[in-house]
């Protein structure tokens, strides 16, 4: 433990997992005091706000010095047992020194910190529509820090006694029920909450505005003895109208139901609170008894089925999290996978399970697991047991493998172990360690005692290894089908074999064309050397049109490959199971990215087979990632022919897909993605959508979002002028429309737009001074990206210089918002085969900075890295194409 504050040129932000285990083996916390004052929070002149705390702790070695997190804006006083400590040899700018420690300690602090427009710590947002001031919390994973003064650690959990002062009209809420309220000063209030219950740092939340608000009740569960528990709902005023309550609402209840029957442990967080806020840097937050979510769950616009899934599915997430994260929490943060990964299982399984959206396991196939196959095959993969060193790499590591490769994996081990095995094992985990912290051996433990399997193999297999498994099915000399798996650990180079329960299934065409399930085998994979071919007895694979499928069912996370008549199969025919036709396209995509399909083939059979797709999600994903085969993958001279019978066959989609359907609304609005590139195709979206949607999109509501998606088309191709976007901003101003009127500004393909554009994602303010939240900050990004590469291309070489300033000058989160918004390569081409790769001048830039920079900060490094393999993919799979069509 350091016994002095930092130097000024070391990093205090940066907790290492050294500093936080001796600190952990140093001090108890017992309780905070904290009051945050949010009475001037209106004046948007003022940055800053007071806070008060008072954290009392025990030292197991008095006479020990230890340090508090503070990302302050200035403190005024430390009082450490009674004595007021030296400022000026105490506080640092993140780091406050406790020196000479007694066996019991009381510190009182008293300060500012800062109002954040990154969503990380306290936001505060002004509504543009009415001028109301919003503010709330998001601290994971280590922001309380930037609201008051803490120990930034998840194993030091403590009770916490919330206090904020505000507005008398305002909503003022915390984690805890309100336990008193009153008057300081002229129309200002004082809100004390209850202490909470013991929990992390990261978790704890404050709430305030003129949130509009709904309220209900939960009848609690007889069979855990929960008690019932209050429900309310938060949104912005100016939201309210276009908000559902009772639909969240119903998801709630059964979720709460569900739970409690499959965890068989009691909520007893006291309320559940659930606010939708703006410009929310993450989906949604599990703070004990009051989740946070993005307002982007409030569809102002019409939403699919797909949209209602999404928003059932992270309500669930996180209210899996009340168990598993937040009454049980990880020690440390390489142990961050499994809460995260726990509760996207979980988020998909209650959806599928407890609500109407019963294809929720369609959807996960189709969309979390191409997030993972994605992220594992970056350079920058890992185990899903990450090696977290310190609070830098906590946050990199919120990521497709701790979330959905870590999902993918537990559903597979649901199929391992047996779905009662599993949840028996949480409930010996929730029960052996509530309101405490563990680490990944203690669910290895319950999950031993439950199942009665040694865990080791498999945890070292799934866990501790990197990379995607392969399996495919071919016939053997003697006439025996076979499951083959392939598997290397692109980290280590070894290869691994990983055990699996999979279903291999065989498909063959009804009367209509249609590949139906004829046969069906379940396999137990053991893993090791004798993983690699297993024979599959009694599956008979017949002659001419038929799809082997493995891992039939997707129970387990593997890139399946399908041999060439399977794959014949379905360049050719719909497929009538919606989880086995999530599968294939799931395939079919991942072939493409390895250039192992044509860009071409694909995109043909989604212009054949995408309208015959029935479930939104996958009908959803398919189209999105053949706009992305054209724009990432084709080759340079493909591309206009290829974006225009996309662009076509989404017309007619449009055209012809049932009127007001789910469908015809993502044919649309995937559409006006594609035309931003294409003025013929603009022109002609306009015409359909704004002029005659009657006959060219019957039934679609042509509202603010639709709108708003054809206004940026048209502005991207030149033919929306800023005159035409700042009228249609004047007719109806929302957070929503000032957001998707910037990107259609820096959209305009003029040298000198652009460069305003570029220029203030990289000073994080417009060139009038005016300070780019995260939203607008990614909006004005996309709307420089929306463009020629000549006009793209002026700006490359101005980018390496700037990376260090810029991540040392913001935030973690805008810093990565800008640098990934800005990364050169954006539909570059490569002129030929794959030897011209390497020396596209993009490529060449982007791997000298790589190599110039080995000590730039470790999160840095790996965004560079990671766009810089993004652009190596797209060139190289272009490169292929000259190959596959030799």
């Amino acid at each position: 433990m350091p016994d002095v504050v930092p130097a000024p040129d070391l990093d205090q932000t940066n907790v290492t997992r050294a500093e936080a285990f001796e600190r952990s083996r140093l001090l108890t916390v017992s309780a905070y005091d904290v009051h945050v004052d949010l009475s001037a929070a209106r004046d948007l002149e003022q940055d800053t706000y007071p806070v008060e705390a008072r954290i009392r702790f025990a030292c197991a070695e008095p006479g020990a010095s230890t340090h508090l997190d503070w990302i302050h804006a200035g403190v005024d006083a430390v009082e450490l047992n009674g004595a007021a400590l030296d400022l000026a040899e105490v506080v640092g700018e993140a780091r406050v020194l406790l020196p000479g420690l007694a066996a019991e300690n009381d510190v009182v602090l008293k300060g500012a910190s800062r109002y954040s427009r990154s969503g990380e710590g306290l936001h505060r947002f002004a509504d543009p529509a009415d001028g109301q001031v919003y503010l709330y919390t998001q601290y994971e994973p280590a922001d309380a820090r930037r609201v008051f003064p803490d120990f930034e650690q998840p194993d030091l959990k403590g009770a916490f006694t919330f206090a904020l002062t505000g507005p008398a009209d305002w909503v003022l809420a915390s984690n805890r029920p309100e336990a008193s309220r009153t008057e300081a000063g002229d129309g200002v209030v004082r809100v004390d909450f209850e202490p909470t219950l013991a929990q992390s740092t990261y978790i704890t939340t404050l709430l305030a505005g003129p949130y509009a608000s709904w309220e209900d009740r939960w009848d609690g569960d007889a069979a855990t003895g929960a008690a019932p528990v209050p429900l309310r709902l938060f949104t912005r005023q100016t939201m309210a109208d276009a908000f559902d309550p009772e639909a969240v609402f119903a998801v709630t209840k059964r979720g709460l139901d569900f739970f409690h029957g499959l965890f068989g442990v009691p909520y007893e967080w006291g309320k559940y609170d659930q606010a939708f806020v703006p410009e929310y840097n993450l989906g949604a937050m599990e703070n004990p008894g009051l989740v946070t979510f993005t307002e982007d769950f409030v569809f102002t616009s019409r939403a699919t089925a797909v949209q209602y899934e999404g928003r059932a599915t992270v309500i669930l997430h996180e209210m899996a999290h009340m168990w598993f994260g937040d009454l049980v929490t990880m020690r440390w943060w390489d142990d961050l996978w499994l809460k995260e990964s726990f509760a996207d299982f979980m988020g998909s399984l209650g959806a599928a399970e407890a609500t109407e959206f019963s294809d929720a396991w369609v959807t996960f196939a189709s969309r979390r697991k191409a997030w993972a196959y994605v992220q594992d095959q970056l350079p920058t993969t890992h185990p899903i047991v990450a090696d977290i060193v310190d609070l830098e790499a906590a946050r990199q590591n919120f990521d497709g493998i701790t979330y959905a490769k870590g999902a993918s994996v537990l559903k597979q081990l649901v199929a391992f172990v047996g779905r009662d095995a599993f949840l028996d094992a949480a409930r010996r985990y929730f029960r052996a360690h509530a309101w405490g912290n563990a680490e990944l051996a203690d669910f290895m433990a319950a999950l031993e005692a439950a199942s009665g399997r040694d865990m080791g193999a498999w945890a070292d297999a799934w866990l501790h290894t990197s990379g995607v498994p392969r399996l495919r099915v071919e016939a053997g000399d003697d006439g025996a089908v076979l499951l083959h798996q392939e598997g290397r650990d692109p980290v280590t180079g070894r290869q691994v074999l990983r055990p699996h329960v999979v279903k291999v299934g065989v498909f063959t065409p009804d009367e209509d064309g249609v590949l139906v399930r004829t046969g069906q085998a379940t396999v137990d994979v053991p893993g090791g050397a004798e993983g690699a071919a297993v024979p599959l007895a009694g599956l008979e694979v017949p002659e001419g049109v038929r799809l082997v499928l493995p891992n039939d069912e997707d129970l387990t996370y593997a890139a399946v490959e399908v041999d060439d008549a399977s794959l014949e199969a379905v360049l050719a025919h719909p497929i009538a199971d919606p989880l086995a036709e999530a599968t294939v396209w799931a395939a079919l995509w991942s072939m493409t990215r390895d250039g192992a399909l044509p860009v071409e083939r694909f995109v043909t059979a989604v212009g054949q087979l995408s309208a015959g797709i029935e479930t939104v999600g996958v009908h959803t994903q398919v189209l999105a990632q053949a706009a992305a085969a054209v724009s990432q993958f084709a080759r340079a001279e493909d591309r206009a022919a290829l974006r225009s019978r996309l662009g076509t066959e989404l017309a007619e989609q449009t055209r012809t897909l049932e009127a007001g359907s789910d469908r015809q609304r993502t044919a649309a609005r995937t559409w006006a993605l594609v035309a931003r590139a294409d003025a013929a195709l603009a022109g002609s979206l306009a015409e359909a959508l704004l002029v005659s949607p009657g006959t060219a999109a019957p039934g679609l509501a042509v509202d603010a979002e639709v709108r708003w998606l054809v206004l940026q088309a048209l502005a991207a191709t030149g033919q929306a002028d800023a005159a035409r976007l700042d009228a249609e901003l004047e007719a109806k101003r929302t957070a929503q429309t000032v957001t998707w009127h910037r990107l259609a500004l820096a959209a305009r393909p003029e040298p000198g737009v652009k460069a305003a554009a570029w220029e203030a994602v990289m000073a994080g303010r417009t060139a009038d001074g005016v300070e780019l939240s995260n939203d607008l900050l990614s909006a004005t990004a996309a709307g420089f990206a929306a463009g020629s590469v000549e006009l793209l291309a002026a700006h490359e070489d101005g980018f390496w210089p700037r990376l260090e300033l810029v991540w040392a000058s913001r935030s973690n989160g805008l810093a990565s918002r800008a640098i990934g918004g800005l990364f050169p390569g954006h539909q570059h081409a490569v002129p030929g085969g794959a030897e011209d790769q390497e020396r596209h001048p993009t490529l060449a830039a982007a791997q000298r900075w790589i190599d110039g920079h080995p000590d730039a900060p470790g999160a840095l490094r790996r965004l560079v890295v990671e766009h810089t393999d993004a652009l190596r993919r797209s060139l190289r799979v272009q490169a292929a194409q000259h190959d596959l069509e030799g």
